[in-house]
């Protein structure tokens, strides 16, 4: 693993204010020790707010009608007791930055959700290059299909017009760092869940594609035509029974991104 910048500060800004904190409900997925093989490591659910090309510049909405908002805080609180739960991890309080903000460099660990809405700026863009090469990781999640896809293709590029986007076999190690997996699962939001299916917007097949560094790093995790922040989100949910077994799915295999993140 390459030396990174300076670990996350224990603490860290609090999520909104007042937001309620989920009691553990039907999520079924409580480990019986933490695991200690990881002790020493540290983690903070670091959501990254960013502008999106849906939004008109300019006009004034609440961060809740934004998509770099789509199921917080609930899914980064959730998400955060799991990790605590079955690993000997630190893990801090979640937080809200921006790729420009100083406190970047604290958290190792990003995370953008619906990127196929983002655009980013100009300034983010050397940014967020320097930050991945430096040993950050960048995990994207919820967005779905061909056209969601190439947006977050074409932002991709500015940030590495060198780099190829690649499909992580199932023999990478992300697979087998800590839960096992044979293949990329498929988390379907809630929404599609209901309607009897796990695909939206033409994203029948779920994959989880990488940039990686020069030392074969993936440094960029893309969880495509899946919604893991709803299976986080919706975790404590009694009232959706059947969807348990898609949030079980949603936890392992993020765990398995977050401990391959901070150990390689």
């Amino acid at each position: 693993m390459k030396p990174f910048i300076p670990a996350a500060a224990v603490g860290g800004l609090l999520l909104w204010a007042g937001a309620a904190v989920l009691t553990p409900g039907a999520d079924a997925q409580n480990g019986n020790q933490p695991d200690a093989r990881y002790a020493g490591l540290q983690w903070t659910f670091a959501r990254i707010r960013y502008e999106a090309w849906t939004v008109p510049r300019g006009r004034y909405m609440s961060p809740e009608d934004e998509p770099w908002f789509i199921d917080s805080p609930a899914a980064e609180q959730n998400l955060s007791r799991r990790v605590r739960t079955v690993t000997a991890i630190q893990v801090n309080d979640p937080v809200v930055i921006t790729i420009e903000d100083p406190n970047l460099w604290k958290y190792p660990w990003i995370y953008i959700v619906e990127p196929g809405t983002l655009r980013l700026n100009d300034a983010e863009v050397p940014i967020l290059r320097e930050f991945l090469l430096r040993g950050g990781t960048l995990t994207f999640d919820d967005f779905h299909g061909p056209i969601e896809w190439a947006n977050l293709e074409s932002e991709l590029r500015r940030v590495f017009p060198d780099r190829k986007i690649v499909d992580l076999p199932p023999d990478h190690p992300i697979f087998h760092c800590f839960y096992q997996f044979a293949e990329f699962p498929q988390t379907p939001g809630l929404g599609s869940f209901l309607m009897g299916r796990t695909w939206e917007k033409g994203g029948y097949v779920a994959k989880l594609r990488a940039i990686e560094d020069d030392s074969g790093r993936a440094m960029v995790l893309i969880n495509w035509n899946v919604d893991m922040g709803d299976g986080w989100e919706w975790s404590n949910a009694a009232e959706y029974p059947g969807y348990v077994k898609y949030t079980a799915i949603a936890y392992r295999m993020q765990i398995n991104e977050i401990i391959y993140s901070l150990t390689h």
